[in-house]
């Protein structure tokens, strides 16, 4: 059997196993296994030891025990509904097998007079003597059931019985696949096979093992196949020349000696790393990672002022169009009037829009800033040569490929995002980008005081906004729910901004996911003109514009969030040269794990650090406080476990891609991690 030939085997439809039916299909497909591979990982929890068989004399009534028994005598009643019986015994006593639902022949085949079968079920008592009903398992070869056996979690409709014998058929017949990776890469892992890591992966005794070598090197491929597609995706991007942008810095340093402020080192090292790469024949594809308040938009602005130098438009996407405004109004504010300057909005008239597409179309606007409306077919340029998106975390792996793609030849691509997470995971989910990271904050931003307070001092905290409001100051107010709800006992945003209504006539207003977007416009709008003071909100306030005269965010149930999130929602604030707060509100009743995660923020206001320490709290899958689109889900490597491993495997494509080794070998890895539809094109 060829190499394809394998792992075409391991790719197929669950449908093409033996004894596998279509109404067995649906329920696994259920469970998201589509093809024999799928099966492969879903391990067992525990399992049943059926390997230790009794005497009739010894069995014990309510347990699951093997015996070994010769049947004596059938008794098939001609009343219907009655069950089939069968009187079995040993040299030690008398048990009788009762069978429900069966045909005769069913139970003399299974059963027959004078041989010795073993059987193994649950024990009943009846009538003074033993009695086991429709056993789990019978054979004449005793050593089929004194195993131990598997238990899976199982899909409703299929016995343990039925997908042990599944997956044990997929073992056995399982092709043997052809070695992948290096000698010195195996060495690491003592050697071991896919194959005999895959067959001790679902053996009882391995159960729980997470350090062995099959366990690790399983965890490894995982790893290594995503960094390898993540790799190839760079390559073909490079592999694309570009007309070089050329451009004078000294217009880029006038802008810089105007700000009120100066750059950090940290901005100052990312816009050079932007520039090397506006000036490269390569096509640029980075992320710009920064923690929030780090001042990653004005670099993003100097890096399309240079663009536009060069002779190319810029275009700059933003999530919502409050954002995209604030955007465009810093532009319009540090960028010389010579630089024509365009806000595309839903809300902009027909003959407007119409206005800004010609302008665009003749190069009689320069940078334009929008929503994700900026990438529609009708919108057209005539030399777009920077895309910079902010927030960019609903792009996966690959809406990121089709967006440079689409973008065409010569037009570089700057991402942004605010929430930082740890390396692990950024080589995981952003490894097919360039990385900048910005840690440090501009001088003029004040760290943020964080405060915790149990529920029934809120008295403590209204006197506390009342101050800060008689300064002039706004502030947040963010609730978990929408509405009250009677299963969980959360804080909800209507019957606080009620309550605080109460407290601040005319000053309180309510957003939440349900408010329309015109509406969350409006009031939104109407906070950063000062309008009124605070705020109530669920976290639909997470991530976005800037307020930098609200300056205190009070977070109810803040033990109910993740630290990443409490981290990105206490970053509304701040924004501003002011003395910020934060205060995270909680019950009395807070479980040790909620503690540390309010300690932790109280003593960071580094995001990088408190994402660290929210993926050991909380585990990889939650870390970010939101579920990212386009993140593949590792079945056995972890983050936090398996760091050794992702260090190991960014090694390991560094070396690959310094000696430009021949990738072709790697194919049955990229295609069994379902990853080929990315690089489909590996000889």
């Amino acid at each position: 059997m060829n190499i394809k030939r394998n792992y075409n085997y391991l790719l197929s439809d669950l449908g093409s196993l033996k004894g596998v039916g279509i109404k067995t299909t649906n329920l696994l497909k259920k469970k998201k296994i589509n093809s024999i591979f799928d099966l492969l990982w879903k391990l067992p929890k525990s399992y049943t030891d059926r390997s230790l068989s009794s005497k009739i004399k010894d069995l014990k009534i309510g347990e699951t025990q093997t015996v070994t028994i010769i049947p004596q005598k059938y008794f098939f009643p001609r009343i219907r509904n009655l069950p089939n019986r069968v009187f079995c015994k040993d040299e030690t006593g008398e048990i009788e097998c009762v069978f429900f639902n069966s045909y005769e022949g069913y139970v003399k085949k299974i059963l027959p007079i004078g041989k010795e079968v073993t059987i193994n079920g649950k024990i009943k008592y009846f009538r003074n003597k033993y009695q086991l009903t429709n056993p789990s398992y019978i054979s004449e070869n005793s050593s089929i059931i004194k195993q131990k056996h598997n238990k899976y979690s199982l899909t409703e409709g299929i016995s343990e019985k039925v997908y042990n014998k599944i997956i044990s058929k997929i073992i056995n017949d399982m092709p043997k696949i052809e070695e992948w990776h290096s000698k010195g890469i195996l060495q690491k892992f003592g050697n071991i096979s896919w194959n005999d890591s895959i067959k001790k992966l679902h053996r009882p005794e391995n159960i729980g093992k997470f350090k062995e070598n099959f366990y690790q090197r399983l965890a490894y491929d995982e790893i290594f196949s995503t960094f390898l597609v993540n790799s190839e995706i760079r390559k073909k991007i490079k592999k694309f020349k570009k007309t070089r942008k050329k451009f004078d810095t000294k217009k880029q340093n006038e802008i810089i000696s105007k700000l009120d402020f100066s750059l950090t080192g940290d901005q100052n090292k990312t816009l050079d790393e932007i520039n090397k790469d506006l000036c490269s024949d390569n096509k640029m594809f980075r992320l710009l990672q920064g923690d929030v308040g780090s001042g990653k938009t004005i670099v993003s602005l100097l890096a399309a002022l240079n663009t536009i130098n060069s002779g190319f438009q810029a275009a700059v996407m933003a999530p919502t169009e409050i954002l995209a405004r604030q955007h465009f109004l810093l532009a319009k504010k540090i960028f010389p009037k010579y630089i024509k300057i365009e806000l595309l909005s839903g809300k902009s008239h027909y003959q407007d829009k119409k206005n800004i597409l010609e302008k665009l179309l003749n190069m009689q606007t320069h940078i334009i800033f929008g929503t994700h409306a900026l990438f529609q077919k009708k919108v057209k340029f005539k030399k777009l040569g920077l895309i910079i998106i902010d927030e960019q975390h609903k792009f996966g792996v690959n809406q990121r490929k089709k967006l440079s793609d689409k973008a065409g030849r010569d037009c570089d691509i700057l991402l942004m995002t605010a929430t930082p997470i740890p390396r692990t995971l950024t080589m995981t989910i952003y490894g097919d980008m360039d990385l900048s990271i910005i840690r440090e904050k501009p001088n003029i931003r004040k760290p943020i005081k964080t405060y915790s307070k149990i529920e029934n001092k809120i008295d403590d905290v209204i006197k506390f906004v009342k101050k800060e409001m008689k300064l002039g100051n706004q502030v947040f107010w963010v609730c978990p729910l929408i509405e009250e709800s009677k299963k969980i006992d959360h804080t909800s945003a209507i019957n606080k901004s009620k309550y605080l209504e109460k407290l601040f006539p005319k000053e309180v207003f309510l957003l939440h996911g349900k408010t329309n977007i015109d509406e969350k416009e409006i009031i939104l709008n109407k906070f950063l003109k000062n309008e009124f003071k605070i705020l109530v909100s669920t976290t639909i306030i997470e991530v976005g514009i800037d307020f930098p005269n609200a300056n205190v965010i009070v977070i109810e149930n803040a033990n109910k969030f993740g630290l990443s999130q409490l981290h990105q929602l206490r970053g509304r604030v701040g924004r501003g040269n002011k003395a910020s707060s934060c205060i995270l509100m909680f019950k009395s009743n807070l479980s040790d794990n909620a503690k540390k995660r309010i300690n932790v923020l109280k003593d960071s206001n580094d995001g990088f650090k408190i994402s660290e320490e929210d993926m050991k709290l909380r585990g990889f899958g939650d870390i970010l406080g939101f579920k990212q689109s386009g993140i593949k889900s590792f079945k056995l490597a972890d983050p936090i476990h398996n760091h050794d491993l992702f260090i190991l495997a960014e090694k390991e494509i560094k070396r690959i891609e310094n000696e430009k080794e021949d990738i072709s070998k790697f194919k049955p890895l990229i295609k069994l991690y379902d990853r080929a539809d990315i690089i489909n094109d590996i000889a």
